[in-house]
């Protein structure tokens, strides 16, 4: 089974694991650079990096709760 082929020029940087160049798509990841594009086929490397976008998923989530909450304080303040 084919899998769309990321390309430097077709990587948004929203895309990126957290600036990296791995890059999922279809779900599978990928390494991306200018000069070309690697499959990241190794199951010990892609679960490493489905574990890391996990943590930064849920870094995010913590992070987005914290601003509401901090938010919410200020309007309550005025």
């Amino acid at each position: 089974m084919s899998h769309p082929v990321p390309t430097w020029a077709s990587v948004r940087p929203y895309e990126r694991l957290a600036g990296t160049p791995a890059v999922r798509r279809d779900g599978h990841w990928w390494l991306v650079t200018p000069t070309g594009t690697v499959p990241a086929s190794d199951p010990d490397f892609a679960g490493e990096l489905d574990r890391f976008a996990a943590d930064m998923a849920a870094a995010d989530r913590v992070i987005a709760k914290l601003r509401t909450e901090r938010t919410a304080v200020r309007k309550d303040r005025w």
